[in-house]
């Protein structure tokens, strides 16, 4: 597990709860401060809210109102500096690299390990500060 962090603000995005209940757990266990939300609607704004600066948000690929890029794509115009995690079942060679394309930091395959999504985490918000 990365040490603990609690300057660090996590954005857990996921429709299916119990994945994002365990997201949200083991990242709250490393010390971080997680906002949850189940839909991409939920995602824009919570970026979208000034008193909310993320560093690090973790977005899955399907969301019941974003099937595709777009909402990687707002989010990464509307905080430039927050690295994403796209989370995704559904990752082809074609999702990954417009991902990529688009500035995330990684995209993961579902189903993972709690410590090494704790661990990307960890990872992303080192990369962050260092550019």
């Amino acid at each position: 597990m990365p040490k603990k962090s609690p300057s660090l603000k996590v954005l857990v995005v996921d429709d299916e709860p119990l994945m994002r209940w365990s997201v949200a757990e083991t990242l709250t266990d490393c010390g971080y401060e997680v906002v949850e939300t189940g839909d991409g609607s939920g995602a824009r704004k919570a970026v979208g809210d000034a008193s909310h600066e993320f560093d690090v948000v973790l977005l899955d690929f399907r969301l019941p109102d974003s099937k595709d890029l777009s909402l990687l794509a707002s989010i990464r115009r509307i905080s430039p500096h927050a690295q994403v995690i796209l989370m995704t079942a559904f990752g082809t060679p074609e999702v990954v690299r417009g991902a990529l394309d688009l500035g995330a930091f990684r995209v993961v395959s579902k189903p993972f390990e709690m410590d090494a999504v704790a661990e990307l985490v960890a990872q992303a918000h080192a990369a962050r500060i260092t550019h």
